[in-house]
C-alpha cells in the first residue's frame, strides 16, 4: 500500500461490511478536475489517425473530468467545449468501449487497480493501447498509451 499519494490529512476511503470489518479502498478519485497541462497529447492522436484539424481543435481544449467513485464502480465525464465523452466501468470487468472521445473506434477495455493507480488496456485495432490514473496530493494524472506514443494530462481538484 502507497500513501505517498495522500494529500497531508488526506485518509484513504473506507467501506463498512459490517460493524466489526472496515475495507480500506485503494484511492477516492470523485471530484471535478480541471486540466492544467496536456503533454504529447498531438502525438497520440496521430497514432490514432485522427485527421489533422481534429488533432488541432483538440490540443487547445480545456478538459474538465467529473469522476464519480462508489468503491469499484466508476462514472466519469471528459467535457469540453468540441466534445463531451461518459464512460462508466467497474474495477475487473471487461466492457466493450465505443471510443467516441478520440477516434470512434470500437475496444475491448478493461480497468484494473495496480496498489492505488488505474491502470486501462484497451484491446482493438491499434497495438499498446490503454490509460493510466493516479492521484497525488490534489492533482489527477493521467498517462494515455498508443503503440510507442504516451501523453500525460495533469489535472487539478476543483
Amino acid at each position: 500500500m502507497r500513501l505517498s499519494h495522500l494529500a497531508p490529512g488526506q485518509t484513504r476511503p473506507e467501506c463498512k461490511l459490517s460493524p466489526n470489518i472496515t475495507v480500506s479502498m485503494p484511492a477516492d478519485y470523485n471530484g471535478r478536475w480541471e486540466m492544467v497541462k496536456n503533454e504529447n497529447f498531438e502525438e497520440v492522436m496521430k497514432a490514432l489517425d485522427i485527421d489533422f484539424a481534429t488533432r488541432k481543435i483538440a490540443c487547445h481544449l480545456h478538459q474538465t473530468k467529473v469522476m464519480v467513485q462508489n468503491g469499484d464502480k466508476f462514472e466519469t465525464k471528459t467535457l469540453s467545449t468540441f466534445r463531451n465523452y461518459e464512460v462508466n466501468f467497474t474495477v475487473g470487468v471487461e466492457f466493450e468501449e465505443q471510443t467516441k472521445g478520440l477516434d470512434n473506434r470500437k475496444v475491448m477495455t478493461l480497468v484494473t487497480w495496480d496498489g492505488d493507480k488505474l491502470v486501462c488496456v484497451q484491446k482493438g485495432e491499434k497495438e499498446n493501447r490503454g490509460w493510466k490514473h493516479w492521484i497525488e496530493g490534489d492533482m489527477l494524472y493521467l498517462e494515455i498509451t498508443v503503440q510507442d506514443k504516451v501523453c500525460l494530462q495533469v489535472f487539478k481538484k476543483a
